[in-house]
């Protein structure tokens, strides 16, 4: 053990000897994880958003096998129905607490990139704030019924321009005031612009349809109650899913299954090239010690403490890169606001996440790259013949 932790101080007390090859590999192991967690902060942060929108005790319906409201279309019959089913909860006045939902896709232009990019206009009755979880007025008022005017998400505001409390705003063909703006906690919500349903209708020619219908429920169970109706109402042809469910499977879908196949390939693809700079580095390190680890051999160090040291130093190498890759991505994108093409192909506001479990799989990452870049090399130290003592 003496010799062997002698061998590693010594090894790793000669990187700066080895400072321009020793660095390369740092930065190609921080790249290597900088990218990587890049893409997890990105899927992170839309998951959190996705599937942190929604309630269990909201229930959400649209036509029989549409899946997604933007391939829904519903009736004033169909609603009128699904108003008196079992399971809806009522207000103090005991009218159903319910809104039928109708969004047109419209352009917003982005801050970042002065680009336009779709976003949900949203037609949502008076008790479309009270299905929505934290939902709350935090600048101006609800919109007037019949008004063109708009209540805008406070991601919305923060990706896109034109959009702030007091702004007029022209959209289509039509001019739309800001009269407020809303926050639902960070959820999928705040990527909405809301105005009344009635205008929605009306000035995009929809007559009386609608795409959606939300439902509060007595209870979460309550479901099921629903489910029973609606199936047996020969009328109606609907899916009813919980809000929770429904945002869950659009967040196991589309988008964060792409960032996925994305990252991991490019972060192999780049843990290649981060394995054979280590490699190299490593194995300049055992030619340039050759005589040094001669002579350590003839006054009796073994060859795995040899190995051992050139393994360790691999390993130090990428340790390094990995928390300075891990570091920069943490300093840089941690809480950073983007937006990305969602399930209805409108945008979606959500916040990087760098979260601890993926710094865990990138520096792991590192490990594997420095643990397999110093394998080679250290056998190779392992067994430089005692002779090389005597060469030079």
């Amino acid at each position: 053990m003496k010799q062997l932790f002698s061998v590693i101080a010594m090894n790793v007390r000669s990187i700066p000897q080895r400072a321009s090859m020793s660095i390369a590999t740092i930065l190609s192991v921080a790249l290597m994880v900088g990218v990587l967690l890049f893409f997890l902060a990105m899927a992170n942060g839309f998951r959190a958003t996705v599937t942190g929108t929604g309630a269990d005790d909201v229930a959400m319906i649209l036509r029989g096998g549409s899946q997604a409201e933007l391939n829904s279309n519903l009736q004033r019959d169909d609603v009128r129905l699904i108003e008196i089913a079992p399971g809806v909860a009522a207000d103090e006045n005991g009218n159903p607490i319910m809104s039928a939902e109708l969004y047109v896709i419209v352009d917003g232009i982005k801050r970042s990139s002065q680009t336009e990019a779709n976003l949900p206009l949203r037609g949502v009755e008076s008790g479309a704030g009270d299905l929505r979880q934290n939902f709350s007025i935090v600048e101006g008022r609800m919109f007037e019924p019949g008004a063109a005017e708009l209540v805008v998400g406070r991601g919305v505001i923060r990706e896109f321009e034109g959009f702030e409390f007091g702004e007029v705003i022209r959209l289509g063909t039509n001019d739309w005031t800001v009269v407020g703006v809303f926050s639902t906690g960070g959820s999928a919500f705040e990527s909405e612009i809301w105005t009344d349903l009635g205008v929605v209708q009306n000035l995009y020619q929809r007559g009386s349809s609608v795409q959606s219908v939300r439902v509060r429920l007595t209870e979460p169970d309550a479901i099921e109650a629903l489910r029973e109706y609606t199936d047996s109402e020969d009328r109606l042809n609907v899916d009813v899913s919980s809000e929770a469910e429904y945002f869950a499977a659009s967040a196991a879908s589309g988008t964060i299954t792409l960032i996925d196949y994305v990252a991991w390939p490019l972060a192999i693809t780049m843990a290649i090239g981060a394995f054979a700079g280590a490699w190299n580095t490593m194995y300049s390190s055992v030619e340039t010690r050759m005589r040094e680890i001669a002579t350590l051999r003839t006054i009796g160090f073994s060859g795995f403490a040899a190995f051992m040291g050139t393994l360790i130093e691999a390993l130090v190498l990428a340790a390094i890169g990995g928390a300075l890759g891990a570091t920069i991505v943490y300093l840089v994108f941690n809480g950073f606001s983007a937006s990305t093409l969602g399930s209805g192909f409108t945008q979606v506001v959500f916040t990087f996440a760098v979260t601890g479990s993926s710094i865990v799989v990138g520096v792991v990452l590192a490990l594997i790259v420095g643990f397999l870049g110093g394998i080679i090399p250290g056998i190779r130290a392992a067994r430089v013949p005692l002779l090389a003592v005597h060469s030079g």
